[in-house]
């Protein structure tokens, strides 16, 4: 019983470190802007298009 609760325990532990990598691991907010002045602006609704 002690077995299947360090090995849930550990699972959890396992599934909250994926979390909170894929959380903290995006693109810092300077390669944001970066890449957004380097953008062309787009409309901002489908009206002008039409």
């Amino acid at each position: 019983m002690l077995l299947i609760l360090l090995e849930a325990l550990g699972a959890g532990c396992i599934l909250v470190l994926i979390v909170w990598w894929t959380m903290f691991s995006g693109r810092s907010e300077a390669e944001h802007e970066a890449a957004q002045q380097q953008a062309p602006e787009r409309p901002k609704d489908d009206a002008n298009m039409r």
